[in-house]
Order: structure tokens, then C-alpha cells, then sequence
């Protein structure tokens, strides 16, 4: 098992003189990474950031722009406890416009209202401005379950562009991996998780903390299944709620089966667009298919964890 989860990037293999044509490219999919500035409390700045970014995603060439975990009011701002708005609703209409205008993909987390409850939201709007998943966090921190419900359904979309599947922050946890192991059973060929990456204060780059706690998890996801993950987290200071004085310190991360593809940098100031060009990952097994060749690699379905 050691070696399947190696971060090594597998050497590429030489064709053999006088072989067969090489395999055409697998079609490329260019996903910005909005890392962004988000303010406790202020929906209209960080939605007008939000804009900005992504119309910056579009010049650039994108076909997905993937933003923040909450990036209306921030994580855990008490504010959103009363102003939260519903999905479809004020703050989904102006990503919405958005994507339309620019004809891209946006997914983009916001605090949703629904049914007297607020959740910990996750939309995927498609380039006709249409909401095609809304998905509602489920491996909440104890921390934040006064400010959110549970989710409890998940959802894998097909578009031009692959499989997606989106999910949210702790959703990649290590002990909460079986949100994307099931991602991934569903056929997800992408995995896009809006994040708030939050340290103490006196964290620094020079101390990152997040190479275990997010490429490992990521890692086995995606040499597993052969999916990209990617996750965009917020930037700034966090003001107000539990986690006050805390910061947001971006590290935004994709990783597919062959390594880190991208990620960005380590900084409470680091707003800025990373851009990762990932190879469609090529995914024939459904079903029990996906068993069987979760076994050759050397996954066991039948212990119980040591004591």
C-alpha cells in the first residue's frame, strides 16, 4: 500500500522503438483557483471580489472558476445566523450573472437558508447562469454546528467538460474520506471542494501544516480512483465568531493521480487566481468494477481498524 500513495510523480513511459501510435492527449480542463479575500460579516465586498475574480478566470482562459467556502459572510460570522438568503436568492442570482456573462463554470460557496435552517453551501452554476448542484456540507466541526445543519445528500453532475462532484472542506478530512470515496463510486471525475483553511495567528509558511492534512487525503482519492481534486480556500483575518483572531492563509490545492498539480501560496494576504491545467481523468469502471480494481491496488474492504 506504501507505494500506491507515494507523492512522487510517476516517470512518464518511453514508447519502445517501433511501437504504435501514442494515445492522443486526454482533454484538458483549466480550473482557476479564486483565492479570496473574504471579510467576516460583508457580503457585498466579497461578492463584488468575487466578480472580479471571476471575470479574471475567464480572461485567463478557464473553464471552471472555484471559489471560497462561504464567501458571502465568511465561516462561522455570526451575521449569517440572521441574513442568511436562500438558493436560489440574492447572492446564488449575482454568481449566477456572472457565469452567464462570462460563459464559465463557477462553484462557489455561500451560507444558504432553507426550511428555518442555514446550511454550509456549495453550488455549481453551468455557463447559462443555472444552478445544476447545490450541496450542503456534511462532516461539519463541532465548532460550527450552532451555525449549520447536516447535509445529507450527494450528487455527481455530468457536463462537457466530465463527471463533477463537489463537496466542502472537512468533506476531505481523513475521517471524513468516505464523502469522497462515495464522489468517486458515483463516477466523479472531478472533485471540487470550496475551502476556509484556518491557523492560529502565529502560523507561518515556514511551519505549513497542511501538506499532511491536505495532500494525503487528496492523494488517496486520487490514485485510488483516478480523480482530480481540487479545493480553493479564503484569505484574511477572521473576524467575529469562534474562531476569532484565527486566519484564512489560502494553500488552495489540486492534485490528481499523478501528483500536485497546483497550489497556492501560503499567506493571510495571498489573494490571487491560480490557474491548473488537469487532463480529464479517464474512469471505464462502474459498480462493482470499481471493487475489483480497488483490490488490485491492494484496498481492503474486510478489517476492522486496530485498536
Amino acid at each position: 500500500m506504501a507505494g500506491i500513495f507515494s507523492f512522487l510523480k510517476p516517470q512518464k513511459p518511453v514508447p519502445a522503438a517501433g511501437a504504435g501510435p501514442v494515445a492522443a492527449p486526454a482533454p484538458t480542463v483549466r480550473i482557476g483557483m479564486g483565492q479570496l479575500l473574504v471579510e467576516g460579516g460583508e457580503p457585498e465586498r466579497n461578492l463584488e471580489r468575487a466578480a472580479r475574480m471571476i471575470e479574471q478566470a475567464a480572461q485567463q482562459g478557464c473553464d471552471i472558476v472555484l471559489l471560497p467556502e462561504t464567501l458571502d459572510f465568511a465561516w462561522t460570522h455570526p451575521s449569517a445566523l440572521t441574513e442568511a438568503q436562500p438558493i436560489p436568492g440574492a447572492f446564488s442570482d449575482q454568481l449566477c450573472q456572472q457565469a452567464l456573462r462570462y460563459s464559465i463554470y463557477v462553484c462557489a460557496g455561500l451560507t444558504e437558508r432553507r426550511h428555518g435552517r442555514n446550511y454550509n453551501a456549495a453550488i455549481l452554476i453551468n455557463p447559462q447562469g443555472e444552478i445544476i448542484v447545490t450541496y450542503h456540507k456534511i462532516n461539519l466541526l463541532t465548532v460550527e454546528q450552532p451555525f449549520y445543519a447536516v447535509g445529507q445528500t450527494l450528487n455527481v453532475v455530468d457536463t462537457p467538460l466530465g463527471k463533477i462532484g463537489v463537496n466542502i472542506c472537512a468533506d476531505n478530512y481523513l475521517d471524513g474520506l468516505a464523502i469522497g470515496h462515495t464522489l468517486a463510486r458515483m463516477g466523479a471525475e472531478f472533485i471540487l471542494a470550496p475551502a476556509s483553511w484556518t491557523v492560529d495567528f502565529s502560523i507561518t509558511e515556514e511551519a505549513d501544516p497542511y501538506r499532511e492534512k491536505w495532500v494525503t487525503p487528496f492523494s488517496i482519492l486520487a490514485r485510488l480512483y483516478n480523480v482530480a481534486v481540487i479545493s480553493t480556500t479564503s484569505v484574511g483575518y477572521v473576524v467575529g465568531g469562534p474562531y476569532e483572531g484565527k486566519k484564512s492563509v489560502g494553500c488552495s490545492l489540486a492534485v490528481d493521480a499523478s501528483g500536485v498539480r497546483a497550489q497556492g501560496t501560503f499567506n493571510e494576504f495571498a489573494g490571487e487566481l491560480i490557474v491548473a491545467d488537469i487532463p480529464r481523468p479517464v474512469r471505464p469502471e462502474q459498480g462493482t468494477a470499481i471493487g475489483e480494481m480497488l483490490r488490485t491496488k491492494g484496498y481492503r474492504f474486510d478489517e476492522l481498524p486496530t485498536s
